[in-house]
């Protein structure tokens, strides 16, 4: 099918789609968990919603992994120099263990806090408190397996991670439905069954890629050597990118206490927009993976023209695949959030949000994809400028007081999208001024 597009075109869609699917599928992995405990009660899904949105703390300590390897190695991919990739590679996989085992540590004694911060209800408390805990011990697979998707993405195949995902997010439906319910005998875990499903599903996926890679399966070559030059160069990038995740986590964390504010309903229709959006916007992250991937690669080439050339086809796809989702988003909320919860109270908040980010698909796209595309360039510095003031000066300010003064969930909203509007001009002023060509990474 793909024959009939612009040689061009191929290229872009061959490394987007896979890489799309493979987005989409991480996110209808988190899914899967908040429709099936949408089934015990709302409780069950304002915790399980807060525990997995108190993960991105954990995200974006990977995105210096992320955002370090792809940088790094798409340019030496560019650039056909595989044995420094395969260095590069190396250095990054040791790193990202030693790590991963703070990370590990920080999160068991601290993550269970988040729902006595935010004030939730004791309900939500006691079953978020086992769910977050138990997913203490995916934190090595997942930082590992953060390097090995990066590298292979920044190498060009976005095909072997999608389908190690097609398989785990089947698997994970599988330990879903036997640790949730207790099925087959079974315990029934309920929401600790869920999280109980998610790690042994990392842990799989973790051990695939590490046979894949002793075996030479993978376009880099297996070693052991550890260059510290090439380490600073990639947390060079990667620090500045994680930074901005942090912060930007921080400031969520917040947004989210405003959401609280309004009750137990507001929260778990918030929690469920959320993923719901994920699921319209991930297979958009997916085309940014292949913006940051081609823009390495193109400077590493030393073809600039042909790196901006790239991005902006890709561009042009996300936004009018974004486009589409938008109007499910704003004429039939209500059917998809369904899917997740039979709260009538739930469905109502989590279909007005929707209404209001549906309008914000076409800027949100400008933004995932000129983000990745700078990033790629090693502009993160930039890209963490951008989007902390205009995250805390667009949204998290106004909607404090917008909340205080109106008391209308709407408001705080409407501060929300107003923020990717001003995100989505300020990114593609700095995109287009040509400054990340003078970037040396």
């Amino acid at each position: 099918m793909l024959k009939r597009f612009p040689p061009k075109h191929q290229k872009i869609l061959k490394l987007s789609i896979p890489a799309a699917i493979n987005s989409l599928l991480d996110m209808l992995q988190v899914v899967t968990d908040l429709i099936m405990v949408g089934r015990i009660s709302a409780f069950a899904v304002a915790a399980v919603g807060l525990g997995l949105q108190s993960l991105m703390l954990v995200f974006a300590v990977l995105t210096v992994l992320h955002v370090g390897t792809s940088a790094l190695l798409s340019r030496f991919v560019g650039a056909g120099r595989m044995k420094r990739a395969s260095i590069g590679l190396s250095t990054l996989l040791r790193f990202a263990f030693m790590l991963s085992i703070p990370a590990m540590v920080a999160w068991y004694f601290f993550a269970s806090n988040i729902y006595v911060w935010f004030g939730t209800a004791p309900e939500v408390v006691a079953l978020g408190e086992d769910y977050v805990q138990m997913l203490t011990w995916m934190m090595p697979f997942i930082f590992i397996k953060m390097v090995f998707v990066s590298s292979l993405n920044s190498a060009g195949d976005t095909t072997t991670p999608m389908k190690v995902k097609i398989v785990s997010i089947i698997l994970n439906i599988i330990l879903n439905y036997l640790f949730i319910f207790g099925n087959y005998g079974f315990p029934e875990l309920g929401v600790m069954g869920a999280a109980v499903g998610t790690v042994i599903v990392n842990a799989l996926e973790f051990l695939v890629y590490v046979v894949l890679y002793v075996r030479g399966k993978t376009p880099f070559v297996p070693m052991t050597l550890f260059s510290r030059t090439l380490l600073r160069r990639a947390l060079k990038v990667g620090i500045p990118a994680s930074i901005e995740r942090s912060l930007t986590f921080g400031s969520f964390m917040l947004f989210t206490v405003v959401i609280a504010h309004y009750g137990t309903a507001v929260l778990a229709g918030y929690q469920i927009g959320l993923r719901v959006e994920g699921l319209a916007f991930m297979p958009g992250i997916g085309f940014t993976i292949a913006a940051m991937a081609l823009m390495g690669q193109g400077l590493g080439a030393k073809k600039p023209e042909q790196a901006r050339e790239d991005v902006m086809l890709v561009l042009k796809y996300t936004s009018g695949f974004m486009f589409i989702l938008s109007f499910f988003m704003i004429l039939m909320p209500e059917k998809i959030v369904w899917l997740f919860t039979n709260d009538a109270e739930t469905i109502k908040e989590a279909s007005l949000y929707l209404r209001i980010v549906g309008v914000s698909q076409i800027p949100l796209a400008f933004n995932f994809v000129l983000s990745g595309a700078l990033r790629g360039a090693g502009d993160s510095r930039q890209t963490m400028k951008i989007n902390l003031i205009s995250l805390w000066f667009v949204r998290i300010i106004p909607a404090f007081l917008l909340s205080w003064y109106f008391e209308n969930i709407l408001f705080v909203y409407l501060a929300m999208i107003s923020d990717t509007f001003v995100k989505a001009i300020w990114l593609w002023s700095r995109f287009n001024s040509g400054e990340w060509q003078k970037i040396k990474v």
